[in-house]
């Protein structure tokens, strides 16, 4: 299971600590946050005690509202439970009262610097949660964005990955990842692509070597991640297996159980592979649209033979 820790979003969203400051590398293994209502008034029994707890202004308003000792049994009901931390985006202010039960057991209590609009927050830490929690795996391969659509370029060692890579980067696309692709899993229709922080903005070509993309093309030619889409895989030449079916059926690969459409491009001297990737990408965004070549061809054809037999 994928974890980080309480410093992480402490770092991230630079939080101010008010207490817990020993306790920050506390676990975080859920990738949503949670905010405490039915629980401030004694119902527990759907209490996600592993989440992060927001308190917004309702909340913190609340509380204040209320007497002193029965403050004290809201709040002790709220601890007792141990969540991975408070953060509080009503501001510091009268906070006195939930830094002493915090620090108590020993729960890191957060604050955002300057007050936020809860809901706004949540949004920013839910998304941030969930890339970072999210189920990954790594694949060999190329990861682009070719007019604003992932691709991953799969294909045996050596078949020309990277070197097509290059040519789409030249002509304005994006490079996100080289050799070492990592695949994220955001939600059941969603594959993120990435890198590994070692190769970032590196591209590389044999007999070349190693590149800094964003140092020869600017940082237009660089993306830190971008949704899978399609996947291409780069096969050697075939004879008699190159076909131009008009409906052909998809395929597709499952990456942790999101299934990618995939098709293969095979490698013939003189081919312009990045070309063909641009059509594909570009093609695919247009079936998107609802429109499909190969459908009004053959709507023609039959216009044509029904006019024909008239």
């Amino acid at each position: 299971m994928k974890k980080i820790t309480v410093e992480n979003l402490v770092q991230k969203f630079s939080l101010k600590v008010l207490a817990g400051e020993d306790q920050l590398q506390k676990e975080i293994t859920q990738s949503r946050v949670h905010r405490p209502g039915l629980e401030f008034v004694g119902y527990f029994d759907f209490f996600p005690t592993e989440r992060v707890q927001i308190l917004g202004k309702k909340e913190i308003t609340y509380l204040h509202k209320l007497s002193k000792e029965e403050r004290k049994i809201r709040i002790g009901n709220i601890v007792h439970y141990h969540p991975p931390c408070f953060i509080v985006t009503a501001g510091e202010e009268g906070l006195t009262y939930l830094k002493h039960h915090c620090e108590e057991q020993k729960i890191p209590l957060l604050v955002t610097k300057q007050p936020e609009i809860t809901s706004d927050f949540i949004t920013k830490l839910d998304a941030y949660l969930v890339k970072e929690l999210a189920p990954e795996i790594a694949v060999h391969g190329v990861c682009v964005n070719v007019s604003g659509i992932g691709i991953l370029i799969r294909g045996n060692s050596g078949v020309g990955k990277s070197e097509t890579a290059h040519t789409l980067i030249r002509r304005g696309h994006r490079l996100v990842a080289d050799d070492i692709v990592v695949l994220k899993k955001l939600s059941p229709q969603t594959i993120l692509g990435t890198h590994d922080e070692k190769t970032k903005e590196f591209l590389a070509l044999r007999s070349i070597g190693l590149l800094n993309v964003v140092r020869l093309y600017g940082r237009k030619a660089f993306q830190d991640e971008t949704r899978i889409t399609l996947e291409i895989n780069l096969t050697k030449w075939e004879k008699d297996a190159l076909y131009n079916d008009l409906d052909q059926e998809v395929r597709y690969t499952d990456y942790m159980g999101v299934k990618i459409p995939t098709m293969d491009i095979q490698l013939v001297p003189g081919r312009d592979v990045a070309g063909l990737i641009e059509a594909a990408a570009n093609n695919w965004y247009l079936k998107q649209q609802g429109y499909n070549a190969a459908e009004e061809f053959m709507s023609r054809i039959e216009a044509e033979l029904s006019n024909s037999d008239k």
